[in-house]
């Protein structure tokens, strides 16, 4: 009965000691997570409100730092993730202010008189690969902030583009005069890259960044400024409708801006070839096709502009999978894609 009571003794020890480790494990993991939040804090510049809203931040902050451990750990993806300035923000939060793009419905589209779809086939001689960086038609990464407008993004980039490749005068154009005075789109709450490129055309033009800087909220409309236009465009085209080929002549000849599904993996991408078959087709989100080509090992990808400031992705870039066995595309890219027509 002794020994038996001893080992039982023993046994109670040992089970106290691992829980003891155990707690003293976690205690030094979520100390560590909270150092790297206030690290973290101190690098994005972010305040809270109060302790409480600190509180929940951090949770918020130690499940995505989680998911990306995780996610890298595995090893099993050609892209990689990495906290970044959308780490404290639940996926939902950042979809509500960091994305903003509407699908207009049919009758929208059809009613748009100066809608048209340009015949691709006749694009010829498709070169194997284009930057449009390298020929100066891209500006530099912006950053749409809080205000979903990521659909005034995507379009002003896509008109820069055409204005270097047409004029060769690389200008900053104006996000800022689609928010304010682009009525059938609805500001930072949302809209769709065709309609601004109607807009412009109707508007005969639109201002530059430099004339009408970027506000990051809703205004009102100065048309003094939005009539001193700086680029013009006569018109705009839709790519055929998950046609991964037709949008490849159209981006050969100039960049072009689409509709994409931003997943929890888009969030917080920082490098690599983005493969994610997660994401779906629920279009959220807008960014500008700069370019294509072929990694070292020979597999096709899209060159994406974001507008979510240079410490997203690769440097504000990102390069996406091409050529996906769903003809609609990684997170449905080849769905909604249109261009202006200058």
């Amino acid at each position: 009965m002794a020994f038996e009571r001893n080992i039982l003794i023993v046994a109670i020890l040992i089970t106290l000691g691992t829980l003891a480790s155990q707690a003293t494990s976690r205690t030094l993991y979520e100390a560590s997570i909270a150092a790297k939040h206030e690290q973290w804090m101190e690098e994005f510049g972010r305040v809270y409100q109060d302790s409480a809203e600190k509180e929940r931040r951090f949770h918020i902050f130690k499940n995505n730092v989680e998911f990306v451990e995780k996610f890298n750990s595995e090893g099993k993806k050609t892209y990689k993730l990495s906290i970044n300035q959308f780490s404290d923000m639940t996926h939902e939060e950042f979809l509500r202010h960091h994305t903003g793009y509407k699908k207009p419905t049919e009758s929208t589209s059809s009613a748009d008189a100066s809608f048209t779809h340009e015949n691709l086939s006749l694009t010829d001689d498709v070169p194997p690969s284009i930057d449009w960086r390298e020929q100066d038609a891209v500006t530099p990464v912006k950053d749409q902030g809080d205000c979903g407008c990521c659909w005034a993004f995507s379009a002003v980039a896509a008109v820069e583009g055409i204005t270097k490749i047409k004029t060769g005068q690389l200008i900053s154009l104006s996000e800022q005069q689609l928010v304010d005075c682009d009525t059938s789109n609805s500001g930072c709450q949302g809209g769709d890259m065709a309609k601004a490129f109607a807009y412009i055309q109707q508007n005969g033009g639109i201002a530059s960044e430099e004339n009408y800087p970027y506000q990051g909220s809703d205004g009102t409309c100065d048309t003094n400024l939005a009539n001193e236009a700086a680029a013009k465009i006569t018109n705009y085209a839709r790519v055929t409708p998950n046609s991964e080929t037709d949008l490849l002549k159209a981006v050969s000849v100039q960049p072009v801006s689409v509709a994409i599904a931003a997943s929890q993996a888009f969030q917080l991408y920082s490098g690599g070839l983005f493969t994610d078959d997660s994401c779906g087709t629920e279009l959220n989100h807008a960014v500008t096709i700069i370019g294509y080509g072929t990694t070292e090992d020979g597999t096709p990808y899209w060159l994406i502009k974001n507008s979510w400031a240079e410490r997203w992705g690769d440097n504000g870039y990102m390069k996406i999978l091409r050529n996906a066995d769903a003809p609609e595309g990684v997170c449905g890219l080849a769905m909604q894609a249109s261009y202006p027509i200058m």
